[in-house]
């Protein structure tokens, strides 16, 4: 998972990650916080488009070093 991931969930260190083995009401669980719903909306809609932008960057790499080994330069 990306850093992109955790921008609306919390990420919690491996302490905590212990700690919450024993916490049976789930007093631990912590959400990153965000203004409004419109602003969760956002940031998702930030995250999936830079997804989408980062997988054509390498598909467009790839059909690149594809075609350059096709052609032979």
């Amino acid at each position: 998972m990306t850093e992109r991931t955790f921008r609306l969930f919390a990420r919690p260190s491996f302490l905590e990650g212990l700690a919450r083995l024993i916490d049976v009401g789930g007093t631990l669980n912590e959400y990153n916080r965000v203004i409004s719903p419109e602003e969760a909306d956002l940031l998702a809609i930030e995250s999936d488009w830079e997804a989408v932008g980062e997988d054509l960057i390498a598909a467009i790499e790839k059909f690149r070093r594809r075609h350059q080994e096709a052609v032979g330069e």
